[in-house]
């Protein structure tokens, strides 16, 4: 019989975003719940960053026990493109999970601020959020997340705050306008709480990590962490909550598979070109679709048609609905929303000898099904060793099966 932590014995993490949501809110949470500090500032010294100190203690708001999680930076912020902070998280040797959510957060937010100031995501010169601190704070909820990367994470509405706030560019309503470009199709409310409750950081973590948002599910709690806002708020406990669960409508598992909900937006359309379809596509998966595909058809006066389909997480709906519509012609769409199994997923280095290849492992029951070389990786060596691609990946899974022989 395994001692596994409560924290990590459930199906379901919940989020409750009651008085808002920051990076620094969600980690201290997480530490909270049960992640460990010391390895948390372990994995975080695999960034190149320096001069800065992290610190993680208890404290109560509004008579609620809480994790208080601090970066405490010892000069002055730096300012970063996204480009930089991609390749440094790139560079580094953090887990692939951990790199890709951390990547995919900083995508969001990179989007949000390049809509809002009119620049492509490459381009956008971050500053508050280019500097170390935040930077901590969101590779920081990935390390901490990643113990829980298979659950089903829902996030309940999210509590914006109201009245107005100063940034560099002038006076802006709350939420400001990065915060509001993340948070469309997001359930959010105000309350009398007057302030900035939902930073850019807290909604591009919230938008990443959570599949759903909506009413708090049907679930036994196992374990429940609070982090702690940086001040006290009247009328209300400046706090993130976590909860980790499991669904009490749920038949027992029998395998490592894992049960949630997507949406499945169609459009059928004879109108198109195949370019046009094409950069859609592009445009849907660039966006965070789940999967894009079309399926030939025959319309009404026998017009050759395509059914597109777009499968996204059910919180998206109405922004992949705006998606569809702005980039293909079709005038209408139908959407659903679909239980979905998947398998568990890990990540394995594999040496070769032209270097090393992340393999995507999915496991039922605990034996693993499928093993595929992430494809970057291998597009990466293929290049820098001038030898074929189908080299590379025959190279990997060579040493992928050598290893479990």
């Amino acid at each position: 019989m395994t001692n596994t932590p409560p924290y990590l014995s459930g199906d379901i993490l919940l989020i409750e975003p009651n008085s808002g949501a920051s990076g620094d809110m969600l980690v201290g949470a997480l530490l909270d719940l049960g992640f460990d500090f010391e390895e948390l500032r372990e994995k975080l010294s695999l960034l190149p960053l320096d001069n800065y100190r992290l610190s993680a203690r208890k404290c109560a708001r509004s008579g609620i026990q809480a994790t208080k999680f601090d970066v405490e930076v010892g000069h002055g912020h730096d300012h970063r493109h996204f480009s930089d902070i991609r390749a440094m998280i790139e560079g580094s040797r953090l887990s692939p999970w951990v790199k890709e959510k951390s990547i995919e957060a900083f995508r969001r937010l990179a989007e949000a601020e390049g809509k809002v100031h009119g620049r492509p995501a490459d381009h956008v010169h971050f500053h508050e959020v280019g500097a170390v601190d935040s930077i901590v704070d969101i590779v920081g909820a990935m390390i901490a997340m990643e113990p829980l990367r298979s659950m089903r994470v829902v996030s309940s509405a999210v509590n914006v705050g109201q009245g107005t706030l100063d940034c560099q560019h002038g006076t802006y309503p709350v939420p400001g306008p990065a915060a509001e470009a993340l948070l469309q199709g997001v359930p959010t409310f105000s309350n009398k709480v007057a302030g900035e409750l939902t930073t850019p950081t807290g909604a591009t973590l919230l938008r990443t990590l959570a599949g759903e948002f909506g009413a708090r599910p049907a679930m036994k709690v196992f374990a429940t962490g609070y982090g702690a806002g940086a001040r006290e708020t009247p009328g209300g406990a400046n706090v993130l909550r976590v909860s980790v669960g499991a669904a009490v409508d749920a038949a027992p598992q029998a395998s490592e598979a894992g049960g949630d909900q997507v949406a499945v937006i169609e459009a059928t359309i004879d109108d198109m070109t195949p370019q046009a379809y094409g950069y859609f596509q592009e445009k849907a998966l660039e966006e965070g679709a789940l999967d894009v595909f079309a399926t030939p058809i025959c319309m009404k006066k026998n017009r050759p048609a395509l059914k597109v389909t777009c499968v996204c997480a059910v919180g998206d709906i109405r922004r992949f609905a705006e998606v569809v519509f702005r980039e293909t012609t079709t005038i209408g769409i139908r959407y659903t929303v679909a239980d979905r199994i998947t398998l568990r997923r890990d990540f394995e280095e594999v040496w070769t000898k032209y270097g090393p290849v992340s393999m995507k492992v999915s496991s039922l029951d605990g034996k693993p099904v499928n093993f595929v070389p992430e494809f970057e990786d291998c597009r990466r060596l293929a290049k820098e060793a001038g030898v074929p691609l189908k080299d590379i990946q025959a190279a990997a899974l060579h040493g992928y099966l050598r290893n479990k022989q």
